[in-house]
């Protein structure tokens, strides 16, 4: 364990390699229910540490675990006694936003919600919208293919990630997809977002942006019947519209949701 830790402080500062008793607590769950404390987690910053932190893992063959913001209800991010977190956090830069062609070059640790807001002024905006947006990570939503209430009209991530560049359990570095239109064959991005690191860990992200809508508006609508709720929904959609978000609470719902923000 002494020669893990210290080939992995060389990679990324031994200040960025949490092994003790918080660090471990830290990092052994997601917000679902399962937990299990992980032999250390590693905080890398650029695509070259990620690199390093795959080959000292061969080298010492250890299982890797890649984790955003822990925000995910599935466990996917928790490992097992003897893995390496790797947690991407760190890698939170917008390196680009090209209004004319409605893209974003991102790294895995920003925000969902932070890249909306970056583009704003530009008319634009991310729109998978899980429900922890404002604390999950794009890198997160293209592990899970996250989605969310824009889903019915926008779709899920994977029809909004254009290109992403991987990090493979062998340490290479490779990019799948791009700027360009989708080439013949195999959708590779397709395969990756999901894949929930089991196929590479991403480091950077093209992603597309859509354009904000002019205006919105909000109907709140009560129903005596759950059924009658339900067949609205139908009929919505039936007649040619395509809400930008629908949303059904039946009567117990409301009362958790009224006690607790009255």
């Amino acid at each position: 364990m002494t020669e893990l830790l210290s080939a992995l402080g060389s990679a990324v500062g031994a200040e960025n390699v949490l092994h003790g008793p918080i660090g471990q607590f830290i990092f052994s769950k997601d917000a679902g229910l399962h937990r299990s404390a992980p032999a250390v987690a590693v905080l890398p910053a650029t695509t070259a540490q990620v690199q390093s932190i795959m080959r000292i893992a061969k080298e010492f063959n250890r299982a890797v675990v890649v984790r955003g913001a822990g925000s995910g209800l599935t466990g996917g991010a928790v490992g097992g006694p003897e893995s390496i977190i790797v947690v991407m956090t760190r890698m939170d830069t917008i390196w680009e936003i090209d209004e004319e062609n409605r893209t974003a070059l991102v790294g895995p640790g920003v925000i969902n919600l932070d890249l909306s807001i970056a583009t704003k002024a530009a008319g634009l905006h991310f729109a998978p919208d899980p429900s922890s947006q404002s604390v999950c990570t794009i890198g997160g939503n293209v592990g899970n293919n996250a989605g969310g209430p824009h889903c019915l009209a926008e779709g899920s991530t994977v029809n909004h990630i254009l290109g992403i560049e991987i990090v493979t359990a062998e340490g290479e570095i490779t990019t799948v997809g791009g700027k360009g239109p989708q080439p013949v064959g195999l959708d590779l991005r397709g395969v990756l977002v999901g894949s929930e690191g089991t196929l590479g860990i991403a480091t950077q992200i093209l992603v597309k942006l859509t354009q904000n809508p002019p205006a919105t508006g909000t109907f709140l609508i009560a129903f005596s019947q759950v059924e009658q709720a339900t067949a609205t929904v139908t009929d919505i959609i039936a007649s040619g519209v395509v809400p930008a978000a629908l949303e059904l609470m039946d009567q117990n719902t409301v009362r958790v949701v009224e006690n607790f923000i009255h």
